[in-house]
């Protein structure tokens, strides 16, 4: 079962409201929840994916739930050499930075 995300609400609540509520309630609330059409680890392995190939700080948030959601070190190691050759090295590089903060050496 996926987490209540609150992460829309705790940040841009106040600032941006029907943001926070697509993020927290249709993002999080209903993708990510159809766990019977696609579970959390596999929709982790894609989001992160995505993430690492533009390149954007949501990558590390996406890779701690991506922990969380049973992804291994070993998959997220094979993910990012893999993705190396498509998205770019220096991508793979930051992503490996990540990576062993988040899994450890």
């Amino acid at each position: 079962m996926v987490k209540k995300q609150t992460a829309g609400r705790d940040n841009l609540g106040d600032f941006a409201p029907k943001f926070a509520e697509l993020n927290d309630d249709v993002l999080f609330g209903e993708v990510w929840s159809r766990e019977d059409k696609m579970s959390a680890h596999d929709r982790s392995l894609i989001t992160v994916s995505s993430l690492l190939t533009q390149g954007v700080p949501q990558l590390e948030a996406h890779m701690k739930i991506a922990k969380q959601n049973g992804v291994t070190k070993d998959e997220m190691v094979e993910l990012i050499t893999h993705l190396a050759f498509y998205t770019g090295w220096p991508k793979a590089w930051s992503a490996f930075t990540l990576a062993k903060e988040i899994y450890g050496d």
